[in-house]
Formats: C-alpha cells, structure tokens, sequence
C-alpha cells in the first residue's frame, strides 16, 4: 500500500514538472513572438518604413478615418455641390442655346415662307401692273390711231377738195385760155370770132376729152 501511494506520488510530481517545462517553452515561445515583431517593427524603421510598425497601426487607423471623414465632408459640402452647381449651370446654358436655336430656326422658317409670299404676291402684283400698263398703252395706241385716221380723213377730204377747187379752177382758166386762142385764131386766118359759138365749141370738145 504504502508503495503504491509512493508511485503515485511519483507520477504527479513527474506530471506537474512536465506541465511546468510546457508552460516555461510557451512563454519562452510567447517572448520570442514578441522579439520578433518587435525585431520586424525596428527593422521596419531602420528601412524608413514607420507605417509598418505594428505599434503605430491604431493612430494610423485613427488619422485614416478622420482624413476620409475630412475628405467626405469636404467633397459633400464644398467640391460636390460647386461641381453640381456648375454642371447644373452647363446644362442649362446647353438647354438654353437648344431653345434658342429652336425658336430661331422656326423664325427662319416663318420668315422664310413670308418672303416665299411676298415674292408672289409682288410677282402678281407686278404681272397685273403690267397687264394694266398694256392694256392703257393699247387703248392710248387705239385712240391715238383713231384720231390720226380722223385726221388723216379730214385732210385727205380736205385735199380732195382743195384738189377739185384747183380742177375747177383751172378748168375755167384753161376755158379762158383756150377760147382767147381759138378766137385770136379764128381772126387771124380771117374768121369773125363769135364768143358763144367759140365757147359752145370748146364746151363740146372739153366734153368729148373728159369722157
């Protein structure tokens, strides 16, 4: 009995030395890990890397939400809305412009067809001018050749006249002549001239050559 109380013993004391020699390699295991981060954080700022160091990694973090934070309330309350409002002020002048070429091009059109207009109605009007203008030239013309006919008649019966006058005239002149030469010869070959019987003569012979 007393022997396998003394085994027993034994065997805890042994088991308590092996836990005690794990926990000793643990912690020695533990400090090494620490060493060498340690050992990587130094070599990290020995090769001007400081941002690796492990033991900065919350400041870090820290600085790198209030930059964005920074960042967000600057972006949101003074870029974004100036770029909003610049954008929003191009569009406008664009949608403007768009307006204003649309009115000025439907003026064009307007203005376009009012002149399409007035150049026909000028063009009628010009034509019915002229159909005008023509049709007073022709009554002026018919007129003018009218009185010119009248004229010309008037003194063509005018002339007429004045032609049978002179006819007339120098038949009795040439009555006259013809009846002093017909007496003077009568007388001269000895004859009595008697006036009537020389005047009938030359009547009936004046007769005889007009028909």
């Amino acid at each position: 009995m007393f022997s396998l109380l003394q085994e027993a013993a034994t065997t805890a004391v042994e088991t308590t030395e092996g836990a005690i020699v794990i926990d000793d390699a643990a912690t020695h295991g533990a400090d090494a890990a620490t060493h060498g981060v340690d050992a990587a954080g130094h070599a990290a700022e020995a090769a001007g890397l400081p941002q690796l160091d492990i033991a900065t990694f919350g400041n870090q973090i820290f600085w790198l939400v209030v930059t964005l934070v920074v960042l967000y309330l600057v972006l949101s309350r003074v870029a974004l809305p100036r770029i909003a409002a610049v954008l929003s002020d191009r569009q406008g002048a664009v949608t403007g412009d768009l307006m204003a070429a649309e009115e000025f091009k439907l003026k064009a059109r307007e203005a376009e067809a009012a002149y399409d207009k007035a150049l026909a109605d000028a063009r009628t009007e010009a034509q019915a001018i002229v159909a005008r203008n023509r049709a007073e030239i022709q009554a002026q013309l018919d007129q003018a050749i009218a009185k010119a006919d009248a004229e010309i008649a008037a003194r063509t019966a005018e002339s007429e006249a004045r032609i049978r006058e002179v006819r007339a005239s120098a038949d009795v002149s040439a009555r006259e002549v013809a009846q002093d030469v017909t007496a003077e010869l009568v007388r001269t070959f000895g004859g009595q001239a008697d006036d009537a019987t020389v005047g009938a003569a030359l009547d009936g012979r004046m007769k005889g050559a007009v028909q």
